[in-house]
């Protein structure tokens, strides 16, 4: 099933009043206003820290910024949604004000969290949980009309890994994307990008699979990101650790493309960038 036999895939996104062209595939760098993300060189607990590490990564070429300021590493500490808002704020507004050209994601399942964001400068919500954790967040999103990251994940951070049971793991996340996608544009969202959930209540040959079939999300019509930066379903295959996993992760990237992915949500984008470039180079 490797051609769009049913749907034209959307290959736009309208963000912050612009027209983001995803033909070519886009690079998202992750920031992270934590002090217990699984990846200690992403955390960024700081204004001037993310000031510099966004500059950095918009040099190297991401298109987007992707701030979250509560960690979904499995079992994660739990926040409320106070501390999280007032970590991220200081940030987003910061980075508006610094670079008014950037396309800045929010990752966080709480709607009153992404609206505050959104007013901060934010254009974009990004969503672990698929609306799952806050009944309140389609509606949100269709308010606001910001493209939203619908993410795949069963639980919470704290108890998706006890949850990493399927009998096909595949159609499970496709009727999801399907059902959750028919609500979004229900309320009127019209920019919805789709994101396997890779690592989030899956254990590595359930990501494996997911990977293995990922041009068969492009049936659906609509772009797709690709999460898979230093996870465990890289170090743990290869048998070393986040911090060794670059290369495993340019690896799946690269494969990643190949299935047709739109978006690469990273934490070394200078890489991910010149992956990009080089599969170009390919077609």
């Amino acid at each position: 099933m490797t051609k769009n036999t049913f749907f034209r895939k959307k290959v736009t996104l309208n963000a912050g009043g612009r027209l983001i062209d995803l033909s070519s595939p886009k690079v998202m760098g992750i920031i992270n206003i934590t002090p217990d993300s699984f990846f200690a060189d992403s955390r960024k607990p700081g204004v001037d820290e993310a000031l510099q590490q966004a500059e950095k990564m918009l040099t190297d070429g991401a298109t987007f910024l992707d701030i979250g300021a509560y960690s979904s590493r499995p079992g994660a500490v739990d926040i409320s949604a106070q501390e999280e808002t007032d970590r991220l704020l200081p940030v987003v507004e910061a980075i508006a004000a610094q670079f008014p050209e950037v396309i800045m994601s929010i990752d966080t399942f709480r709607a009153n969290v992404a609206e505050a964001a959104v007013k901060g400068g934010a254009h974009i919500i990004n969503d672990i949980s698929g609306g799952m954790l806050d009944a309140d967040m389609f509606a949100t999103v269709a308010r606001l009309q910001v493209p939203y990251i619908l993410m795949h994940m069963k639980g919470t951070p704290q108890t998706m890994n006890q949850l990493a049971k399927y009998d096909d793991v595949f159609g499970e996340v496709f009727d999801y994307f399907i059902s959750k996608y028919s609500e979004l544009k229900r309320l009127g969202v019209h920019d919805v990008i789709l994101d396997p959930g890779f690592g989030f209540a899956k254990k590595a040959e359930h990501s494996y699979e997911l990977m293995s079939r990922m041009n068969e999300f492009n049936i659906l019509g609509l772009p797709v990101l690709t999460g898979i930066s230093r996870k465990r379903m890289i170090y743990g295959l290869l048998g070393n650790t986040a911090e060794e996993a670059l290369n495993g992760t340019t690896a799946l990237n690269t494969i990643a493309l190949t299935k047709g992915t739109n978006i690469l949500r990273v934490h070394d984008v200078k890489e991910a960038a010149e992956a990009v470039q080089i599969w170009e180079a390919c077609q």
